[in-house]
């Protein structure tokens, strides 16, 4: 089997040029993860919205009537 070597050429650089755009996409990707703003949780606000969403349950369900 006969190959030319501009063939062997242009294959390889398009391998490269594939894998380069991939790692790029990944790493675009891992920036626009990191760009997000992270929730902090906070425990005394979980709670304070828990009561609240118990209090407007009562309401719904009339209880306090």
């Amino acid at each position: 089997m006969n190959v030319e070597p501009k063939v062997i050429a242009a294959i390889s650089s398009a391998i490269g040029y594939y894998l380069q755009a991939e790692q790029e996409a990944l790493y675009a990707s891992q920036q626009q993860r990191r760009a997000q703003p992270v929730a902090m949780l906070s425990p005394f606000a979980i709670a304070g919205r828990q009561s609240a969403m118990d209090v407007r349950w009562a309401w719904q369900m009339r209880l306090p009537r």
